[in-house]
Protein backbone atom coordinates (compact mmCIF):
# COMPACT_ATOMS: atom_id res chain seq x y z
CA UNK A 1 0.00 0.00 0.00
CA UNK A 2 1.26 3.44 -0.96
CA UNK A 3 0.78 6.35 1.43
CA UNK A 4 0.54 10.03 0.64
CA UNK A 5 -1.19 13.08 2.11
CA UNK A 6 -3.37 13.92 -0.90
CA UNK A 7 -4.28 11.68 -3.81
CA UNK A 8 -5.37 13.63 -6.89
CA UNK A 9 -7.49 11.87 -9.50
CA UNK A 10 -7.04 13.43 -12.93
CA UNK A 11 -3.94 14.98 -14.51
CA UNK A 12 -5.57 17.77 -16.46
CA UNK A 13 -4.62 21.37 -15.70
CA UNK A 14 -6.48 21.50 -12.36
CA UNK A 15 -4.98 18.25 -11.05
CA UNK A 16 -1.42 19.09 -12.07
CA UNK A 17 -1.68 22.70 -10.89
CA UNK A 18 -2.92 21.54 -7.48
CA UNK A 19 -0.13 18.98 -7.23
CA UNK A 20 2.50 21.58 -8.12
CA UNK A 21 1.21 24.09 -5.56
CA UNK A 22 1.01 21.45 -2.83
CA UNK A 23 4.50 20.13 -3.59
CA UNK A 24 5.98 23.64 -3.36
CA UNK A 25 4.41 23.96 0.10
CA UNK A 26 5.75 20.60 1.30
CA UNK A 27 2.49 18.61 1.03
CA UNK A 28 3.01 15.10 -0.35
CA UNK A 29 0.66 14.14 -3.19
CA UNK A 30 0.17 11.58 -5.94
CA UNK A 31 -1.72 12.11 -9.21
CA UNK A 32 -3.54 9.28 -10.99
CA UNK A 33 -4.46 9.66 -14.67
CA UNK A 34 -6.12 6.96 -16.77
CA UNK A 35 -4.89 8.35 -20.10
CA UNK A 36 -1.36 8.55 -21.51
CA UNK A 37 0.39 11.88 -21.24
CA UNK A 38 0.47 12.58 -25.03
CA UNK A 39 -3.30 12.07 -25.22
CA UNK A 40 -3.99 14.57 -22.44
CA UNK A 41 -1.62 17.14 -23.93
CA UNK A 42 -3.21 16.87 -27.37
CA UNK A 43 -6.68 17.89 -26.20
CA UNK A 44 -7.80 21.23 -27.66
CA UNK A 45 -9.37 23.31 -24.92
CA UNK A 46 -9.50 26.85 -23.55
CA UNK A 47 -6.98 29.56 -24.21
CA UNK A 48 -7.99 32.72 -22.32
CA UNK A 49 -6.70 33.16 -18.77
CA UNK A 50 -7.87 35.63 -16.13
CA UNK A 51 -4.96 37.41 -14.51
CA UNK A 52 -5.66 35.77 -11.15
CA UNK A 53 -5.17 32.43 -12.97
CA UNK A 54 -1.93 33.71 -14.49
CA UNK A 55 -0.69 34.71 -11.03
CA UNK A 56 -1.61 31.32 -9.57
CA UNK A 57 0.28 29.49 -12.33
CA UNK A 58 3.25 31.79 -11.78
CA UNK A 59 3.12 31.10 -8.03
CA UNK A 60 3.23 27.39 -8.84
CA UNK A 61 6.57 27.95 -10.57
CA UNK A 62 5.41 27.02 -14.08
CA UNK A 63 4.68 30.40 -15.61
CA UNK A 64 7.96 31.28 -17.31
CA UNK A 65 7.05 30.08 -20.84
CA UNK A 66 3.45 31.23 -20.44
CA UNK A 67 4.53 34.79 -19.65
CA UNK A 68 7.11 34.76 -22.43
CA UNK A 69 4.90 33.37 -25.20
CA UNK A 70 1.38 34.29 -24.07
CA UNK A 71 -0.46 37.22 -25.64
CA UNK A 72 -1.55 39.94 -23.22
CA UNK A 73 -5.00 41.36 -24.01
CA UNK A 74 -6.52 44.54 -22.63
CA UNK A 75 -10.07 44.01 -23.91
CA UNK A 76 -12.30 42.47 -26.58
CA UNK A 77 -14.76 43.48 -29.28
CA UNK A 78 -18.52 42.98 -29.43
CA UNK A 79 -19.76 42.88 -33.04
CA UNK A 80 -23.46 43.33 -33.70
CA UNK A 81 -25.86 44.98 -36.13
CA UNK A 82 -23.06 45.55 -38.65
CA UNK A 83 -20.85 47.47 -36.20
CA UNK A 84 -18.65 46.86 -33.17
CA UNK A 85 -17.88 48.13 -29.67
CA UNK A 86 -14.69 47.50 -27.73
CA UNK A 87 -14.88 46.55 -24.05
CA UNK A 88 -11.78 48.11 -22.46
CA UNK A 89 -11.23 45.52 -19.74
CA UNK A 90 -7.90 46.96 -18.61
CA UNK A 91 -9.22 50.51 -18.48
CA UNK A 92 -12.41 49.56 -16.66
CA UNK A 93 -11.01 47.01 -14.19
CA UNK A 94 -7.23 47.47 -14.09
CA UNK A 95 -6.83 43.82 -15.11
CA UNK A 96 -5.31 42.19 -18.19
CA UNK A 97 -6.11 38.83 -19.75
CA UNK A 98 -3.64 36.36 -21.26
CA UNK A 99 -4.10 34.13 -24.30
CA UNK A 100 -2.16 30.89 -23.80
CA UNK A 101 -3.45 27.57 -25.09
CA UNK A 102 -4.47 24.98 -22.52
CA UNK A 103 -2.47 22.32 -24.38
CA UNK A 104 0.67 24.41 -23.86
CA UNK A 105 -0.12 24.94 -20.19
CA UNK A 106 -0.69 21.20 -19.89
CA UNK A 107 2.82 20.54 -21.23
CA UNK A 108 4.37 23.02 -18.78
CA UNK A 109 2.55 21.47 -15.83
CA UNK A 110 3.38 17.95 -17.02
CA UNK A 111 7.09 18.74 -17.11
CA UNK A 112 7.02 20.27 -13.62
CA UNK A 113 5.08 17.45 -11.97
CA UNK A 114 6.32 14.39 -13.86
CA UNK A 115 7.61 12.60 -10.75
CA UNK A 116 4.19 12.82 -9.04
CA UNK A 117 1.99 11.42 -11.82
CA UNK A 118 1.02 7.84 -12.61
CA UNK A 119 -0.02 7.95 -16.26
CA UNK A 120 -2.25 5.20 -17.70
CA UNK A 121 -3.56 4.22 -14.27
CA UNK A 122 -6.38 1.89 -15.28
CA UNK A 123 -9.65 1.13 -13.48
CA UNK A 124 -9.20 3.77 -10.78
CA UNK A 125 -11.59 3.13 -7.89
CA UNK A 126 -12.43 5.18 -4.83
CA UNK A 127 -12.61 2.47 -2.17
CA UNK A 128 -13.47 4.82 0.71
CA UNK A 129 -13.85 8.58 1.16
CA UNK A 130 -15.90 8.70 4.36
CA UNK A 131 -13.84 7.40 7.27
CA UNK A 132 -10.58 7.22 5.32
CA UNK A 133 -9.28 8.09 1.86
CA UNK A 134 -8.44 4.93 -0.06
CA UNK A 135 -8.01 4.76 -3.84
CA UNK A 136 -6.90 1.81 -5.96
CA UNK A 137 -5.82 1.46 -9.58
CA UNK A 138 -4.32 -1.01 -12.03
CA UNK A 139 -0.83 -0.47 -13.40
CA UNK A 140 0.87 -3.10 -15.56
CA UNK A 141 -1.72 -5.62 -14.46
CA UNK A 142 -1.11 -5.10 -10.73
CA UNK A 143 -3.69 -3.41 -8.48
CA UNK A 144 -2.13 -0.75 -6.29
CA UNK A 145 -3.81 0.81 -3.23
CA UNK A 146 -3.15 4.39 -2.11
CA UNK A 147 -3.97 5.59 1.39
CA UNK A 148 -4.23 9.35 1.88
CA UNK A 149 -5.90 11.86 4.15
CA UNK A 150 -7.83 13.54 1.35
CA UNK A 151 -8.88 12.95 -2.26
CA UNK A 152 -9.05 15.74 -4.85
CA UNK A 153 -11.41 14.85 -7.69
CA UNK A 154 -9.99 16.62 -10.74
CA UNK A 155 -11.17 14.05 -13.29
CA UNK A 156 -13.76 16.05 -15.20
CA UNK A 157 -17.46 15.77 -15.92
CA UNK A 158 -17.29 12.09 -16.95
CA UNK A 159 -14.86 11.01 -14.21
CA UNK A 160 -15.33 8.56 -11.36
CA UNK A 161 -15.20 11.04 -8.48
CA UNK A 162 -18.64 12.58 -8.74
CA UNK A 163 -20.02 9.22 -9.88
CA UNK A 164 -18.74 7.64 -6.64
CA UNK A 165 -20.92 9.87 -4.46
CA UNK A 166 -24.34 8.48 -3.41
CA UNK A 167 -27.08 10.22 -5.38
CA UNK A 168 -28.95 11.26 -2.27
CA UNK A 169 -26.00 13.42 -1.19
CA UNK A 170 -25.76 15.39 -4.44
CA UNK A 171 -27.89 18.18 -5.89
CA UNK A 172 -27.21 18.80 -9.59
CA UNK A 173 -28.38 21.85 -11.53
CA UNK A 174 -28.27 21.78 -15.33
CA UNK A 175 -29.21 23.91 -18.33
CA UNK A 176 -28.64 22.35 -21.77
CA UNK A 177 -28.49 24.81 -24.67
CA UNK A 178 -30.17 23.96 -28.00
CA UNK A 179 -27.05 24.47 -30.13
CA UNK A 180 -23.35 23.72 -30.29
CA UNK A 181 -20.10 25.37 -31.38
CA UNK A 182 -18.30 24.29 -34.52
CA UNK A 183 -14.66 25.11 -33.88
CA UNK A 184 -11.75 25.32 -36.32
CA UNK A 185 -8.05 25.62 -35.50
CA UNK A 186 -5.88 26.98 -38.32
CA UNK A 187 -2.33 28.23 -38.74
CA UNK A 188 -3.33 31.66 -40.00
CA UNK A 189 -2.80 35.12 -38.45
CA UNK A 190 -5.64 36.15 -36.12
CA UNK A 191 -8.39 38.31 -37.53
CA UNK A 192 -7.87 40.91 -34.80
CA UNK A 193 -5.34 41.55 -32.06
CA UNK A 194 -8.08 40.85 -29.47
CA UNK A 195 -11.06 38.49 -29.38
CA UNK A 196 -14.18 39.33 -31.37
CA UNK A 197 -17.61 38.10 -30.19
CA UNK A 198 -20.26 38.44 -32.90
CA UNK A 199 -24.04 38.48 -32.59
CA UNK A 200 -25.73 37.87 -35.96
CA UNK A 201 -29.14 36.80 -37.19
CA UNK A 202 -27.52 33.66 -38.65
CA UNK A 203 -25.99 32.79 -35.27
CA UNK A 204 -23.07 33.51 -32.97
CA UNK A 205 -19.41 33.63 -34.06
CA UNK A 206 -16.15 34.00 -32.12
CA UNK A 207 -12.77 34.98 -33.53
CA UNK A 208 -10.08 33.88 -31.10
CA UNK A 209 -6.41 32.96 -31.22
CA UNK A 210 -3.73 30.77 -29.70
CA UNK A 211 -0.65 32.68 -30.88
CA UNK A 212 0.40 35.34 -33.38
CA UNK A 213 0.26 32.70 -36.13
CA UNK A 214 -2.49 30.31 -34.95
CA UNK A 215 -6.19 31.18 -34.83
CA UNK A 216 -9.23 29.54 -33.26
CA UNK A 217 -12.64 30.31 -34.76
CA UNK A 218 -16.13 29.19 -33.76
CA UNK A 219 -19.61 29.45 -35.20
CA UNK A 220 -22.92 28.47 -33.63
CA UNK A 221 -24.36 25.32 -35.20
CA UNK A 222 -27.17 22.84 -34.68
CA UNK A 223 -26.69 20.18 -32.01
CA UNK A 224 -27.22 17.41 -34.57
CA UNK A 225 -24.80 18.95 -37.08
CA UNK A 226 -21.85 16.88 -38.30
CA UNK A 227 -18.26 17.97 -38.81
CA UNK A 228 -18.11 16.00 -42.07
CA UNK A 229 -20.66 18.36 -43.60
CA UNK A 230 -18.40 21.35 -43.05
CA UNK A 231 -15.47 21.52 -45.43
CA UNK A 232 -13.08 24.43 -44.91
CA UNK A 233 -14.59 26.62 -47.62
CA UNK A 234 -18.08 26.31 -46.18
CA UNK A 235 -16.82 27.18 -42.69
CA UNK A 236 -14.89 30.28 -43.80
CA UNK A 237 -17.83 31.47 -45.91
CA UNK A 238 -20.25 31.12 -43.00
CA UNK A 239 -17.89 32.82 -40.55
CA UNK A 240 -17.53 35.76 -42.95
CA UNK A 241 -21.32 36.12 -43.23
CA UNK A 242 -21.58 36.65 -39.47
CA UNK A 243 -18.96 39.42 -39.20
CA UNK A 244 -19.11 43.13 -40.03
CA UNK A 245 -17.42 44.06 -43.32
CA UNK A 246 -14.33 45.65 -41.73
CA UNK A 247 -13.47 42.37 -39.99
CA UNK A 248 -14.14 40.28 -43.11
CA UNK A 249 -11.59 42.38 -45.00
CA UNK A 250 -8.90 41.22 -42.53
CA UNK A 251 -9.91 37.53 -42.41
CA UNK A 252 -7.11 35.21 -43.57
CA UNK A 253 -8.34 31.77 -44.64
CA UNK A 254 -6.33 28.57 -44.53
CA UNK A 255 -6.60 24.80 -44.11
CA UNK A 256 -7.95 23.62 -40.76
CA UNK A 257 -5.70 21.51 -38.56
CA UNK A 258 -8.53 20.57 -36.18
CA UNK A 259 -12.29 20.77 -36.47
CA UNK A 260 -14.89 19.70 -33.91
CA UNK A 261 -18.39 20.35 -32.60
CA UNK A 262 -18.98 20.89 -28.88
CA UNK A 263 -22.39 21.00 -27.17
CA UNK A 264 -23.04 23.75 -24.62
CA UNK A 265 -24.36 23.30 -21.10
CA UNK A 266 -24.39 24.87 -17.66
CA UNK A 267 -23.97 22.39 -14.82
CA UNK A 268 -23.31 22.82 -11.09
CA UNK A 269 -22.99 20.19 -8.37
CA UNK A 270 -23.75 21.05 -4.76
CA UNK A 271 -21.95 20.65 -2.45
CA UNK A 272 -18.37 20.29 -3.70
CA UNK A 273 -17.06 18.41 -0.64
CA UNK A 274 -18.10 14.98 0.58
CA UNK A 275 -16.23 13.93 3.72
CA UNK A 276 -12.63 13.40 2.54
CA UNK A 277 -13.42 13.92 -1.16
CA UNK A 278 -13.30 17.33 -2.84
CA UNK A 279 -14.62 17.97 -6.34
CA UNK A 280 -12.57 20.38 -8.43
CA UNK A 281 -13.19 22.01 -11.80
CA UNK A 282 -15.26 20.16 -14.41
CA UNK A 283 -15.95 17.35 -11.94
CA UNK A 284 -18.20 19.84 -10.13
CA UNK A 285 -19.30 22.38 -12.72
CA UNK A 286 -19.46 23.08 -16.44
CA UNK A 287 -20.09 26.45 -18.09
CA UNK A 288 -20.65 27.27 -21.77
CA UNK A 289 -17.39 28.59 -23.25
CA UNK A 290 -18.88 31.97 -24.18
CA UNK A 291 -17.43 33.71 -21.13
CA UNK A 292 -14.10 31.80 -21.13
CA UNK A 293 -14.66 30.71 -17.53
CA UNK A 294 -14.12 26.93 -17.55
CA UNK A 295 -10.38 26.70 -16.97
CA UNK A 296 -10.42 29.84 -14.84
CA UNK A 297 -13.09 28.40 -12.53
CA UNK A 298 -11.06 25.21 -12.19
CA UNK A 299 -8.03 27.30 -11.23
CA UNK A 300 -10.07 29.21 -8.64
CA UNK A 301 -11.21 25.89 -7.11
CA UNK A 302 -7.56 24.84 -6.96
CA UNK A 303 -6.63 28.08 -5.25
CA UNK A 304 -9.30 27.66 -2.56
CA UNK A 305 -8.55 23.97 -1.97
CA UNK A 306 -4.80 24.54 -1.90
CA UNK A 307 -5.21 27.20 0.81
CA UNK A 308 -7.30 24.83 2.89
CA UNK A 309 -5.02 21.83 2.53
CA UNK A 310 -1.86 23.79 3.34
CA UNK A 311 -3.48 25.33 6.42
CA UNK A 312 -4.53 21.87 7.57
CA UNK A 313 -1.20 20.13 7.05
CA UNK A 314 0.86 23.00 8.47
CA UNK A 315 -1.32 23.94 11.44
CA UNK A 316 -3.86 21.13 11.77
CA UNK A 317 -6.49 23.81 11.17
CA UNK A 318 -9.39 22.57 9.04
CA UNK A 319 -11.43 25.79 9.06
CA UNK A 320 -10.67 26.62 5.42
CA UNK A 321 -11.23 23.02 4.33
CA UNK A 322 -14.63 23.08 6.01
CA UNK A 323 -15.48 26.22 4.04
CA UNK A 324 -14.18 24.91 0.69
CA UNK A 325 -17.56 24.16 -0.85
CA UNK A 326 -19.22 27.44 0.13
CA UNK A 327 -16.21 29.54 -0.89
CA UNK A 328 -15.79 27.78 -4.24
CA UNK A 329 -19.51 27.78 -5.05
CA UNK A 330 -19.82 31.50 -4.42
CA UNK A 331 -17.51 32.17 -7.36
CA UNK A 332 -18.85 29.26 -9.41
CA UNK A 333 -22.42 30.54 -9.34
CA UNK A 334 -21.41 34.09 -10.25
CA UNK A 335 -19.37 32.82 -13.20
CA UNK A 336 -22.21 30.48 -14.18
CA UNK A 337 -24.59 33.43 -14.19
CA UNK A 338 -22.26 35.49 -16.38
CA UNK A 339 -21.65 32.62 -18.81
CA UNK A 340 -25.41 31.97 -19.10
CA UNK A 341 -26.15 35.67 -19.59
CA UNK A 342 -23.42 36.16 -22.21
CA UNK A 343 -24.54 33.01 -24.05
CA UNK A 344 -28.16 34.18 -24.03
CA UNK A 345 -27.12 37.62 -25.26
CA UNK A 346 -25.00 36.46 -28.20
CA UNK A 347 -26.67 33.33 -29.61
CA UNK A 348 -29.63 32.75 -31.86
CA UNK A 349 -32.49 30.91 -30.14
CA UNK A 350 -34.79 29.80 -32.96
CA UNK A 351 -36.28 32.21 -35.50
CA UNK A 352 -37.87 34.69 -33.14
CA UNK A 353 -37.12 38.23 -34.29
CA UNK A 354 -38.37 39.66 -30.98
CA UNK A 355 -35.51 38.00 -29.08
CA UNK A 356 -33.00 39.12 -31.72
CA UNK A 357 -34.19 42.73 -31.42
CA UNK A 358 -33.83 42.56 -27.63
CA UNK A 359 -30.27 41.28 -27.99
CA UNK A 360 -29.30 44.14 -30.29
CA UNK A 361 -30.98 46.64 -27.95
CA UNK A 362 -29.02 45.31 -24.97
CA UNK A 363 -25.74 45.30 -26.88
CA UNK A 364 -26.45 48.87 -27.99
CA UNK A 365 -27.10 49.83 -24.36
CA UNK A 366 -23.81 48.24 -23.27
CA UNK A 367 -21.99 50.17 -25.99
CA UNK A 368 -23.54 53.48 -24.89
CA UNK A 369 -23.48 52.94 -21.13
CA UNK A 370 -20.34 53.27 -19.04
CA UNK A 371 -22.05 51.20 -16.34
CA UNK A 372 -23.03 48.48 -18.82
CA UNK A 373 -19.51 48.20 -20.24
CA UNK A 374 -18.01 48.23 -16.74
CA UNK A 375 -20.28 45.41 -15.55
CA UNK A 376 -19.34 43.28 -18.54
CA UNK A 377 -15.63 44.03 -18.11
CA UNK A 378 -15.70 43.21 -14.38
CA UNK A 379 -17.29 39.80 -14.94
CA UNK A 380 -15.13 38.99 -17.96
CA UNK A 381 -11.91 39.85 -16.13
CA UNK A 382 -12.94 37.65 -13.17
CA UNK A 383 -14.64 38.60 -9.94
CA UNK A 384 -12.70 38.98 -6.68
CA UNK A 385 -12.20 36.04 -4.36
CA UNK A 386 -14.13 35.86 -1.09
CA UNK A 387 -11.98 36.31 2.00
CA UNK A 388 -10.70 33.10 3.52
Amino acid sequence: MKKTQVVIIGAGPSGLLLSQLLARDGVDCLVLERQARPYVEARIRAGLLEWTTVELIRDAGVGERMLREGLVHDGFDLAFDGRSHRIDVKGLTGKNLLVYGQSELQKDLGDASADRVVWEAADVRIEDFTHAAHVSYLKDGVREVVEAEYIAGCDGYHGICRASIPRDRVVEHERVYPFGWLGVLADVPPLHHELVYANHERGFALCSQRSATRSRYYIQCALNDQVEKWDDDRFWDELARRLPADYVAKLVRGPSIEKSIAPLRSFVTEPMRFDRLFLVGDAAHIVPPTGAKGLNLAASDVRVLHEGLVDYFRRQNDTLLAAYSSRALSRVWKATRFSWWFTTLMHRFGDETFAQRLQVAELDWIAQSAAGSAAMAENYAGLPFAAG
